[in-house]
């Protein structure tokens, strides 16, 4: 398997990776945006997150797998650190590998900073194989959100 930062080009199978994430998330309802709008924020000029394709080698093929992520601060740690998005395989990638070596590229990068990212409480199998890399749930933390238009769950 082969790991790579995308690029513009990877536009089409970045949008179908969020969007198969987003379906098996049961949240599709929530995708806004159109491919130039997603193209913009990814990967046009000021663009903060970056992304991660897993690439299948043998044979080769299209991407299984991606991680989009970002740079965070801790201001107690006094170290960068990131901030993971979205982690998804497809379902042919499960199993294999692939999302172990995404979450361990993103732990590289931190170096000794944090890698941090949250999880739907339903998602079994994810929190299981979070469990397995040795992540924990960071107790006594509430995460929020705030945004400039309410969603209809936030209303």
């Amino acid at each position: 398997m082969r790991l790579r930062d995308a690029i513009a080009a990877d536009l089409p199978v970045v949008a179908e990776l969020i969007r198969a994430l987003a379906v098996y998330e049961r949240l599709s309802h929530e995708i806004e945006w159109t491919e130039d709008q997603l193209g913009e924020t990814l990967f046009g000029p000021g663009a903060v997150s970056r992304v991660v394709l897993a690439e299948p080698t043998d044979p080769p093929g299209p991407a299984v797998g991606l991680a989009i992520w970002f740079p965070t601060h801790s201001t107690f740690l006094g170290r960068r650190g990131i901030w993971l998005e979205d982690l998804f395989v497809r379902p042919e990638g499960r199993g294999a590998g692939v999302g172990t070596a995404l979450l361990h590229h993103l732990f590289e990068l931190a170096g000794d900073g944090r890698v941090e990212w949250a999880v739907l409480d339903w998602n079994e199998p994810s929190i299981a194989f979070y469990h397995r890399q040795g992540a924990r749930p960071v107790p006594g933390w509430t995460r929020y959100r705030w945004t400039a238009t309410p969603t209809p769950s936030q209303r």
